[in-house]
């Protein structure tokens, strides 16, 4: 009975989403299309990026809006391919194929070609197993926890992955390989070290690579994306600046016929799929490389994801997004995505907020920008073969630029130095090493600052007339009762003790418990202990009852006005 009612309630609240769903259609569809055409260039922009075709970029945001949008927990989130995984992605494709091609150096030797097609295999199965983890997470309802991470690495990862795109793809931007100049560089040092050679190649006398074309290409693209926003015309203020950027650009290298390169799209982007042998996947699944990288996705997307579901609630009053749904939504359409040989996909707050923008009222419009992802890629493949690799390029460079975001430092500066240097050094790491090893840096920082916070206290005695006060500052744990014990062995008999708490942060019973029974024997040789309630407030609750012996960890950082008590303000507790 309980059963048949608990399913009847379930229906009726399918069905009256169902409904709300339509509610809104004109709104919605209007939505759906301004974001669409924010997708789709971004959709093929990290395509580029990361070095495959840009089919496998488009069905993660068919799968985004398709199957994620229905089943997601922040009806107004749009999801696809982010650029917050671009060095993640990359780093595995390269790593997978360079481990294919050990293997074959033993032996016979392999094409390049199949060392692609294994490193992509390796890419979905990484994908596959984050969908699983992620689903997992949200059935054990982890969504919450996924937020646990100090801001400071979270602006830190996301600059350090913008430093990345933008000297990866400076190189696109310019239709230059980024050759190698020394070997014992990493991660971004290796773009680094050969942008001067890039730029000099576009002032060179030799134009038979036409680098300066590229070039004037991508800085067309870039000050058509800056610029759009401030010269648009009121009526076509919610056409988004990265299309204008990429049509104009487009545009100009056709009629201008210019000798660059060009996107290299397949006849049929459906073909462009690397779909599971049981064999092969058998293998992978206990691969450490997979695994490990299955792991940094699942984090990685998570965070993102999660992160970007807080933003969004924070531009709209609507529903606000459940944790755990939005994560198991986000692990099915990882799953999809790594069973076809897509890229992983994320909440993008990029489309979401052109989505809350454009009036969007219910997932219904996520939903349909993937049906017109879907339709485009069916009806309109050819049109992306004139669209320069430049212009792409140039869309990311503008992107990674938005991610480093200079302002966020002066932020954390005003907030604490210390998560300046968390930030500082997560952003080093992640550009000079490995995303996930900044990651864990940072994280390391951050857990070492709150200990610290939380074991360190200072104590200092100082005479005022014929008193005496103890001032403390920091937190007052057990972990500090040696120092503690030692300050008050220092206080005079027959003295006067006041206890000064407005400096501190927190004090645990242990702390409260060793000063009452100092206080007793010190009432022996004739001293007093005074604890100022009105320096204390917001450290504990007080209750009369139980005179001055407080639990004080279940208090709140900042509590309400304590109640009266028979204790006034100063008053000698001993």
């Amino acid at each position: 009975m309980i059963k048949k009612i608990s399913d009847n309630r379930n229906e009726s609240s399918s069905s009256a989403e169902g409904t709300r769903m339509f509610t809104h259609f004109r709104e919605d569809l209007l939505a759906s299309i301004v974001v669409f055409l924010v997708a789709l260039p971004l959709c093929i922009g990290i395509a580029v990026a990361v070095g495959v075709s840009p089919a496998r970029a488009l069905l993660t945001g068919i799968i985004g809006g398709l199957v994620v949008g229905f089943f997601a927990g922040s009806p107004l989130q749009v999801s696809g391919p982010a650029a917050g995984l671009f060095v993640i992605v990359a780093d595995l494709l390269a790593k997978g194929e360079q481990s294919f091609l050990a293997k074959a150096s033993s032996g016979e030797a392999l094409a390049q070609e199949e060392a692609i097609t294994y490193s992509l295999m390796v890419l979905g199965t990484s994908v596959f197993l984050a969908g699983l983890l992620q689903i997992v997470a949200g059935k054990m309802r982890l969504g919450q926890w996924f937020r646990a991470v100090s801001p400071a690495v979270i602006k830190g990862m996301l600059a350090g992955i913008g430093i990345l795109i933008f000297l990866s793809q400076f190189h696109v931007m310019l239709d230059h390989a980024a050759m190698w100049k020394c070997e014992k560089a990493h991660g971004g040092l290796q773009y680094l070290a050969t942008i001067p050679e890039a730029i000099i190649k576009c002032f060179s006398s030799d134009t038979s690579a036409n680098h300066h074309l590229a070039a004037i290409t991508g800085l067309i693209t870039i000050a058509c994306i800056v610029c759009w926003p401030m010269v648009a015309p009121r009526r076509l203020k919610l056409m988004p600046a990265a299309l204008v950027g990429i049509t104009v650009a487009t545009i100009f290298a056709s009629v201008a016929g210019l000798e660059i390169q060009m996107l290299d799209v397949p006849a049929n982007m459906f073909e462009e799929t690397t779909l599971p042998t049981s064999l092969t996947w058998f293998q992978l699944l206990f691969d450490p490389l997979v695994i490990t990288g299955a792991i940094v996705i699942a984090l990685v997307a998570s965070a993102e994801t999660l992160l970007c579901a807080t933003a969004v609630d924070q531009l709209h009053t609507g529903e606000r997004t459940n944790y755990d749904k939005e994560l198991m939504a986000q692990g099915l359409g990882n799953i999809l995505c790594g069973l076809i040989g897509a890229l992983p996909m994320t909440g993008v707050i990029v489309r979401s907020s052109a989505n809350v923008n454009s009036g969007a009222k219910s997932r219904l419009s996520a939903i349909l920008h993937g049906g017109w992802l879907l339709l485009f890629v069916a009806a309109l493949p050819f049109v992306l073969e004139y669209i320069p690799r430049a212009a792409l390029g140039a869309l990311l460079v503008h992107i990674g630029i938005k991610l480093i975001n200079p302002k966020q430092i002066r932020q954390l500066w005003q907030t604490s130095k210390s998560e300046v240097a968390i930030y500082a050094a997560t952003l080093g790491v992640i550009v000079c090493d490995d995303l996930l090893v900044g990651v864990v840096v940072g994280i390391m920082l951050s857990a070492a600052k709150l200990l610290y916070r939380f074991s360190h206290l200072e104590l200092e005695l100082r005479n005022v007339g014929n008193a005496t006060h103890l001032q403390m500052h920091g937190a007052a744990t057990f972990l500090r009762l040696p120092s503690m014990a030692q300050k008050l062995d220092e206080v005079p008999d027959s003295t006067e003790l006041h206890v000064d708490f407005e400096h501190l942060s927190y004090i645990d019973h242990a702390c409260l418990d060793l000063l009452m029974n100092w206080a007793k024997q010190h009432e022996q040789t004739g001293g007093k202990l005074i604890l100022d309630w009105e320096s204390l407030h917001g450290r504990f609750s007080a209750d009369p009852s139980v005179e001055a012996k407080v639990a004080l960890g279940n208090s709140p950082p900042i509590a309400p006005p304590l109640p009266q008590t028979p204790y006034d303000a100063g008053q000698t507790l001993v």
